[in-house]
């Protein structure tokens, strides 16, 4: 790709539709098992939901738990990472051999979070101590153990390499939005479908946590 190439289209609106009709599908086929408390959230601010213009666009921004809403914005997030590589992968060589190599030189080791359905994607994987005793070994604590030696210093990229390097990866953040972009137009015409979820299968189980918080706060009569 050569310095003020023209932009390479996003695809085509009706295949990123048809992938966030499944996505979306998917999501409501989980979303009548989750429970309160069946799946553990995060200690940490998560960066992929909080502010995310999928959640705007899906209708949901600050409305449902975060299991819930972490579990539609992982299976989004999916479709634009796997839109992406393709794009990498047929357009962008240099990117694609720098993230193939990267990839090659840092495996090993234990990866607890491989394989796991985007309801879990992100989130974290051991749950907290009760009354201050340890676990005899955590998850995160295997992978650390588990990580393989340092890799060998990876030869230098000369100048005209590193400058078609920033280039591709210019043009693929650009395409990352614009598939960003048709993704949110598309899950915005599932907003009634999905809010209607949350209302049949969220909503109840957090008015009946309410009442029974509520229930446990009145002073004894």
């Amino acid at each position: 790709m050569t310095e003020g190439a023209d932009r390479a289209p996003a695809p085509g609106a009706d295949a990123v539709a048809d992938r966030v009709t499944a996505g979306v599908d998917a999501w409501l086929r989980w979303l009548p098992a989750w429970q309160p408390g069946t799946h553990r959230g995060r200690s940490r601010m998560c960066r992929r939901c909080t502010g995310s213009p999928l959640l705007v666009a899906a209708g949901i921004e600050g409305e449902v738990p975060h299991q819930v809403a972490h579990a539609l914005t992982s299976r989004m997030q999916r479709i634009i990472d796997r839109l992406v590589d393709d794009y990498t992968e047929r357009e962008l060589p240099a990117l694609h051999a720098e993230l193939t190599g990267e990839q090659l030189w840092h495996t090993g080791g234990f990866e607890p979070g491989a394989g796991l359905d985007p309801e879990y994607d992100g989130l974290d994987l051991d749950p907290e101590t009760e009354d201050g005793q340890p676990f005899l070994f955590t998850m995160a604590e295997l992978a650390e153990q588990s990580k393989p030696e340092p890799p060998l210093p990876r030869p230098p990229l000369s100048r005209e390499e590193k400058q078609r390097l920033r280039q591709e990866v210019e043009e693929a953040g650009r395409y990352a939005d614009d598939v960003g972009q048709q993704l949110c137009f598309a899950l915005a015409g599932h907003r009634p479908r999905i809010r209607a979820a949350v209302a049949r299968f969220v909503e109840p189980q957090i008015r009946a946590m309410l009442d029974e918080l509520s229930q446990h706060l009145e002073p004894p009569s």
